[in-house]
């Protein structure tokens, strides 16, 4: 019997040609956030190495494409990859930021984008069963939602550190803003208290004037979940601020990284954020342990990856190609991919990856939710792996 030809389902397909390759593009934060950007990019590259050929085809990822960890970024970005018909899914963006302003792109052009490290609430649900107004279809995070890691800090916050009162900054930006806000939610929820919640812009390095409001209300702690350019500023700053001598400062994933962690503001400091010892877990797909992954790492780059998202990155990237694998079809020697299929694909996917196991939710959150707090006692030790884990999250 004749095999009837490929139709494309409602969101349309990619076609493969004859000695093309399958095309998949990632969509990071190169130049803000740079660290973020430079070990999700290395995290799939290496994935991409380790899985080797679609039926038959190579894999390319094409040149980064940049988000600057913005709105307009990712706007820009999503716009630029959703217009070559070509490319089969996305691994990004870094930013959460970027994301809110990327994912509605790359929803309506029928595309799947799967993030390492976006963990805005915003993107995705309330773990409740409700869509946010910034989910869309077609958009997967490995990394976990924000709201466990509120969970495990105000836990350990209130109940091991014995705190009460806990003030906050922001940059207001969608990971910062929804990070703050589901904080002081679930410490509210045990009784703590959250006197300021205080913002300051994005490239504001002069912190006066939020430490001397924070120093009036004289908190027992300061949650500063920013990036390094704001928040390796805030740490130093705070430091030496008259009257916050003694108090504790926390912040979360966008600072856990080498660079900061190598300061002397960031020593004593407690962080939340991913699981980083990934070192024993085997990617299903792949067969590669993390221990691998990162001894390839340190014979191309030399150390180790200066964030935990290499990890979630090399996942998301297995995800999209073994979900394209799967619904690939072959009509001759061109290859289709339907768009549609890939989506579902995606959604349905369930696996042990480096991260332990991913398992995708109807909207999009396919992370662990399991959370770590760090306490980082010695700026000697800056590969977060090696750090102290102090409490541990796990829903």
């Amino acid at each position: 019997p004749t095999v009837p030809p490929f139709q494309p389902g409602p969101l349309g397909a990619v076609t493969v040609e004859p000695g093309e390759a399958v095309q998949i593009r990632t969509l990071l934060s190169i130049r803000v956030a740079p660290t973020l950007g430079e070990v999700a990019r290395r995290g799939a590259e290496f994935a991409v190495e380790d899985m080797g050929t679609v039926h038959g085809r190579q894999v390319e990822l094409g040149n980064p494409v940049d988000t600057s960890c913005s709105p307009e970024g990712g706007r820009a970005g999503a716009l630029g990859i959703s217009g070559d018909p070509k490319v089969a899914g996305i691994v990004g963006t870094n930013c959460s930021a970027a994301a809110v302003a990327a994912s509605p792109i790359v929803s309506e052009a029928g595309m799947v984008m799967i993030s390492p490290s976006n963990t805005s609430p915003h993107l995705t649900s309330d773990l409740a069963g409700n869509a946010n107004p910034d989910y869309h279809p077609g958009y997967f995070r490995v990394s976990s939602n924000d709201l466990h890691q509120a969970r495990a800090l105000s836990d350990f916050v209130y109940n091991e550190l014995g705190l009460r009162s806990v003030v906050t900054l922001h940059d207001g930006d969608a990971y910062t803003t929804a990070l703050v806000a589901a904080f002081a939610g679930a410490f509210g929820e045990l009784g703590g208290e959250v006197p300021v919640e205080a913002a300051i812009a994005k490239g504001e390095t002069d912190m006066t004037a939020v430490l001397a409001e924070f120093a009036a209300a004289g908190p027992d702690a300061i949650f500063f979940p920013l990036f390094i350019t704001e928040g390796s500023a805030f740490a130093a700053q705070a430091r030496a601020f008259d009257g916050l001598e003694g108090t504790t400062l926390i912040s979360a994933a966008a600072l856990l990284v080498s660079a900061f962690l190598e300061t002397p503001q960031s020593e004593g400091m407690y962080f939340a954020g991913p699981e980083a010892g990934f070192g024993a877990n085997v990617n299903e797909v792949t067969g590669r342990s993390g221990e691998q992954v990162l001894q390839a790492f340190d014979n191309r780059y030399g150390g180790f990856p200066g964030s935990p998202y290499w990890a979630h990155s090399y996942d998301a990237t297995t995800i999209l190609l073994s979900a394209i694998d799967a619904v690939a079809v072959e009509e001759g020697d061109r290859l289709h991919i339907d768009r549609a299929a890939l989506r579902r694909q995606v959604g349905a996917t369930s696996m042990r990856g480096l991260v332990g196991t991913v398992s995708c939710d109807a909207f999009g959150d396919c992370g662990t939710g399991r959370m770590n707090i760090y306490h980082h006692t010695d700026t000697g030790v800056t590969d977060i792996a090696q750090l102290p884990v102090v409490y541990v999250y796990s829903p």
